[in-house]
């Protein structure tokens, strides 16, 4: 088999009876690196990127014995917001309900095992799905119980009504980001899609644009400001890039990942006008809504904000998105989350759901665990008290966690931090070394990159670089997140202390 022009190799033709006797020294794969879809190529996704390969990679050694070269006896994964893969406790009520729900048998014990209002609603959860079981699908957008549920949620939230007929369920948020993101784009050349993005920003939104073809938009956070949203760098990034697409989609994140920053509500309705002046699609990622530390901070939905501007409530296309992965729940592995359309053209919804029926539906399980942590015990009812004690003890461990964070990075030398108002990240900024620049530029890697591998290499402690979420040219930061346990992060923050340091004084 040859390739001729610089095509694809066609794989050779075979009788059924000759196959057995093909000869595979010459065989060529179909697919190859250079024979693939180049979108899935230019993909980048840091959060899992080969510094959390290579810290995989030194936590294995460690637990097969193997470590003993390691100056270090433990792999601290700071790079990811997995909240019970850093010990957090699962919310009990949540459990055991979805524990019945798994497993119906257990209602039916006797004395009972769990307290009567679990049993109660895993019996109407149960009573709403075919065939009472979490092992039937669901319509592809949701249980239509699951889905009230979200409604009265978003209701109760924001004080306005919403549609069930305009909410999708989904695994976590991140699938039904991606769906919108992909229903959105269209065009060629000058009039292909530009998707707006903050920077630094959740690598799932620039994976995403790579993945379908989009156009990426960046628009710069003020880290000046505590990371502010400018409407004027808004308004510049729009105007620059008219010159090679067309601006479709602005997507904002708040609380903010990677750099921990809560909107002001006057932002807020500056974003929403300039997104309805400027004909665009407002995409409001919100899954971090619970987790505000803040004294002068408080969160404010999108949609409330748009229901509460007139001129601007019936002509802004507004979708936003929660997730259990988040707040005081924790439960990423379980995979649910939703998203609310407002404002959107009927047809587009009509082939938005035929996009999610094609995926048959998401986890019935993770649809089941939503709806019972936005639907939680009421006062009175004998699951409440331990409820709200654990989701006071989770929020209040992240708050305590998170002044700690930030108080240590803000006085090692040679770094800046913003204060953590909400979110569960810190993206401090370092002031490299002229020398550490040098040697991180003739070994192929960003700077910032070159101190995080040092940092994993010498401590165990593994965090992402900041250019694996973009910054501003020449700037270097670094996402830890505020998750390790308490009796672990003090251990964690003065081994980092100690790496940086000396880092500082060996590149100086």
């Amino acid at each position: 088999m040859t390739v001729t022009n610089g095509e694809a190799p066609k794989p050779a033709l075979y009788g059924v009876g000759d196959a057995k006797n093909a000869s595979t020294a010459n065989w060529v794969p179909v697919l190859s690196g250079s024979a693939m879809n180049p979108n899935v190529k230019n993909v980048q996704y840091a959060v899992r990127g080969p510094i959390v390969q290579k810290a995989t990679k030194y936590d294995e050694m460690i637990k097969s014995g193997n470590g003993g070269d390691l100056p270090f006896g433990e792999v601290i994964k700071a790079n990811i917001g997995d909240c019970q893969a850093m010990l957090q406790k699962p919310i009990t009520f949540l459990r055991q309900v979805l524990s019945a729900c798994l497993y119906p048998d257990l209602l039916d014990i006797s004395p009972p095992v769990f307290p009567n209002d679990v049993i109660e609603r895993a019996k109407e959860i149960l009573g709403a799905l075919p065939g009472g079981s979490l092992g039937s699908y669901s319509e592809s957008t949701g249980h239509l119980y699951c889905r009230k549920i979200v409604k009265t949620f978003i209701e109760t939230r924001d004080g306005y009504p919403a549609d069930v007929n305009n909410v999708i369920l989904s695994n976590g948020a991140s699938e039904i980001i991606k769906l919108t993101l992909l229903t959105a784009t269209f065009g060629v050349g000058k009039g292909r899609t530009g998707v707006m993005i903050p920077i630094p920003q959740y690598p799932l939104y620039s994976a995403t644009i790579s993945e379908i073809g989009a156009e990426k938009i960046d628009y710069y956070l003020d880290e000046e400001d505590k990371w502010s949203l400018s409407i004027d760098e808004l308004a510049k990034s729009f105007k620059e890039a008219q010159d090679y697409c067309t601006p479709r989609v602005l997507c904002v994140i708040n609380p903010g990942n990677p750099t921990g920053q809560v909107l002001k509500r006057e932002n807020i309705d500056e974003i929403i006008k300039f997104a309805a002046e400027h004909q665009l699609v407002l995409m409001a990622d919100e899954v971090y809504q619970d987790n505000v530390y803040d004294a002068d901070s408080e969160f404010c939905s999108f949609k409330k904000a748009l229901m509460e501007l007139p001129q601007y409530k019936d002509r802004l296309e507004l979708v936003s998105f929660h997730s259990m992965s988040k707040g005081f729940m924790g439960e990423c592995g379980i995979r649910g989350g939703y998203a609310e359309f407002i404002n959107f053209d009927s047809e587009v919804m009509t082939e938005l759901k035929k996009l999610k029926s094609a995926q048959l539906c998401s986890a019935v399980s993770g649809q089941v665990a939503l709806s019972i942590v936005l639907n939680p015990p009421k006062p009175g009812e004998e699951s409440y008290e331990l409820f709200m004690n654990e989701r006071s003890a989770v929020l209040g461990t992240l708050k305590s966690k998170s002044v700690k964070v930030h108080d240590l990075f803000s006085r090692m030398p040679g770094m800046r931090v913003n204060p953590i108002m909400g979110a569960m990240y810190c993206f401090p900024r370092i002031e490299l070394p002229q020398k550490a620049i040098d040697e991180a530029k003739e070994a192929g890697v960003a700077p910032d990159a070159f101190y995080v591998e040092k940092l994993l290499e010498s401590t165990g402690i593994c965090v992402v670089p900041g250019s694996g979420f973009g910054q501003l040219p020449d700037t270097y930061h670094f996402r830890t997140t505020i998750l390790p346990p308490e009796d672990k992060i003090e251990a964690m923050l003065k081994k980092f202390e100690e790496f940086h340091v000396g880092f500082i004084e060996q590149y100086k």
